[in-house]
């Protein structure tokens, strides 16, 4: 290192210019500052751009380390040579080894009194660490900077024979007396008790390692359910829920305490339900934990929604769309006015592929406004509302507001009741396009959920321009695909014949390490698509039935979700099984 003995305190250098920097620091001169600065203007001026920092090391002034020591100093952090510290042991246990791990960071000093924990980074942008560090842990966290080769050393030789797992978290939670003391207690634990059970290290601990292993497993849902006996913990991969060890049943309000400390909710409050958000960075991908807490007879019930935006493609050309049906989404989504209706249960994805279908139509030229429930994914450029029914403001009181606010793409989150379908359509009657959502089997029998709600068949005709039926199946484990012969069973309930399958290969997953023995990894939507033409609306006028409607639709060329899924089975995509949990046969 060059830089100076006398560098002035940290106070001193943060948020000054690089080369302030630098120059307090003795390790640059004003002069040898301003000629890169005319440097770096000459190469501007010739559309050739170049960061001071990195002009500085190319013409031979600084190296790197002093360039990060700088940059440290900048954000207001001291520096740390690691290679000459001894961390003590009570310091290194007050960050698991996964979270030192998938962080990148070192515990360096606590201070007790004030809860105050000082860790090491290797990259002064990495300081989402210090917000999520303060958000899983509770401490109050300081950061310094090191060299990223040393710091990698120290993890090694700190943490990489300490990686827990939730087997040995739970045997220290069994074994810790001040947690034991309030097995069979539940009601009748007092506030202060209950902020000392949300400090407790092996549940921080454990919470932690469970959210962690959620994200990196790619688990939707965390499921933390308390019953009489037992208390049971649950991820959801790919719609399916797998139980994972139970921890014993007396850290129930430990569990819920710390998670309603993380939410910002009010751990008092043990008699209602309550919803809250914890945000958190994971090896640099936003992550939206969305909280629900629900009281139940021996305790309270909590389920973390997982959203996290790597996970999910919100690109209409990657969510499964055959090209055909690609085709006519493309040609829904632009037109200049109407209702889009999707529909499904719920988990169908029908949220995702309404983002992605807005996320085509984002762009400077239209302002799209957003009704939701809840707002899933932050999208920049999109105007969204999260509805609060305990106040007042409901989809069709929102939307009456947003008429007057120039849209020219609206999204109701769902229709629910005739006033807010009465508003969708009177907005598309005055020249907005409407995506919205619905809950039934299949698309034509969103006919009859409209006109349950009491909607006017010619309202019905008038607006709506298309439905987009979907599900999700599993896709089959790439890593462990294996073809089979189908028995004459699976046909008949599929409602095939061997004639049908001849020439083609049906695969199933024998189950590998890779997708957990399961045989499926990840899932793909499939689609039924009713296009409505002169012919559906002169039926649903006479208010035809579902069966008569899915008839003149297959007619005019739409795929049933069935025989959408059996084209799914024939690319190998997904097997007989999911089709048939997932789809009817007609009729």
């Amino acid at each position: 290192m060059r830089a100076a003995k006398n560098t002035p305190p940290i106070e001193q250098l943060k948020s000054r210019t690089l080369g302030r920097v630098l120059i307090k620091m003795g390790i640059l001169t004003r002069e040898k500052v301003h000629e890169c600065l005319k440097i770096q203007k000459q190469r501007h001026s010739t559309t050739e751009s170049a960061q001071i920092g990195q002009l500085f090391i190319e013409l031979g002034l600084i190296d790197k380390d002093q360039l990060r020591i700088a940059l440290a100093a900048q954000q207001g952090m001291e520096y740390v040579d690691l290679n000459n510290v001894e961390i003590p042991p009570d310091v290194i246990e007050k960050v698991p080894a996964q979270m030192a791990n998938t962080y990148h960071i070192i515990p360096l000093e606590y201070n007790k009194k004030k809860n105050e924990l000082s860790i090491v980074l290797d990259n002064p942008e990495n300081f989402r660490a210090t917000d999520d560090l303060s958000t899983l842990m509770g401490f109050k966290v300081t950061a310094k900077i090191a060299d990223p080769d040393a710091l990698e050393n120290t993890l090694n030789k700190y943490y990489s024979a300490k990686e827990e797992n939730i087997n040995e978290l739970i045997g220290e939670i069994q074994g810790d007396s001040f947690l034991a003391e309030f097995d069979g207690r539940n009601q009748s634990i007092d506030l202060d008790e209950l902020k000392e059970l949300s400090e407790s290290n092996p549940v921080k601990k454990l919470l932690n390692l469970v959210l962690l292993q959620a994200i990196r497993d790619k688990a939707s849902d965390i499921h933390f359910e308390p019953f009489e006996k037992e208390y049971k913990m649950r991820y959801r991969i790919d719609g399916v829920l797998y139980e994972m060890i139970p921890p014993p049943r007396h850290i129930a309000a430990a569990l819920s305490s710390r998670i309603k400390v993380m939410a910002n909710l009010d751990i008092a409050e043990r008699r209602l339900p309550q919803d809250g958000r914890i945000s958190l960075t994971v090896q640099g991908n936003s992550i939206d934990l969305r909280v629900s807490v629900l009281p139940t007879m021996f305790g309270e019930s909590i389920v973390l929604r997982v959203l996290d935006r790597t996970q999910v493609d919100l690109d209409l050309e990657k969510i499964g769309f055959r090209q055909e049906d690609l085709a006519l989404v493309h040609r829904l989504i632009r037109k200049p006015n109407g209702i889009v209706a999707v529909t499904g249960p719920t988990g169908s994805g029908k949220t995702t592929t309404l983002y992605a279908a807005l996320t085509e139509l984002n762009d400077i030229e239209r302002k799209i406004i957003t009704t939701e429930d809840p707002v899933e994914y932050d999208i920049d450029g999109l105007v969204q509302i999260q509805m609060r029914s305990e106040i007042g403001l409901t989809f069709a009181k929102c939307l009456r507001s947003i008429l007057r606010q120039d849209p020219d793409i609206i999204l109701v989150g769902e229709v629910r009741d005739l006033e807010t379908a009465e508003i969708a359509a009177q907005a598309s009657l005055t020249g907005h396009l409407v995506f919205t959502t619905l809950h039934t089997n299949d698309a034509p029998s969103s006919i009859a959920r409209l006109l349950d709600l009491g909607v006017e068949p010619f309202l019905i005709t008038a607006t709506l321009e298309g439905i987009v039926a979907q599900r999700l199946v599993r896709k089959i484990c790439t890593n462990c695909k294996t073809p089979f012969k189908p028995t004459e069973t699976q046909l008949k309930e599929l409602s095939i014949t061997p004639d049908d399958i001849k020439g083609k290969n049906i695969y199933y997953g024998r189950g590998c390490d890779k997708c957990n023995s399961t045989g499926y990894k990840g899932r793909m939507a499939i689609f039924e698509i009713m296009m409505l033409n002169d012919e559906l609306r002169e039926l649903i006028m006479n208010q035809a039935s579902t069966n008569v409607l899915r008839a003149a639709a297959q007619k005019s060329g739409m795929r049933l979700l069935r025989e959408n899924g059996l084209a799914a089975l024939y690319d190998g995509a997904t097997t007989i099984d999911e089709i048939l949990k997932e789809t009817m046969s007609e009729g």
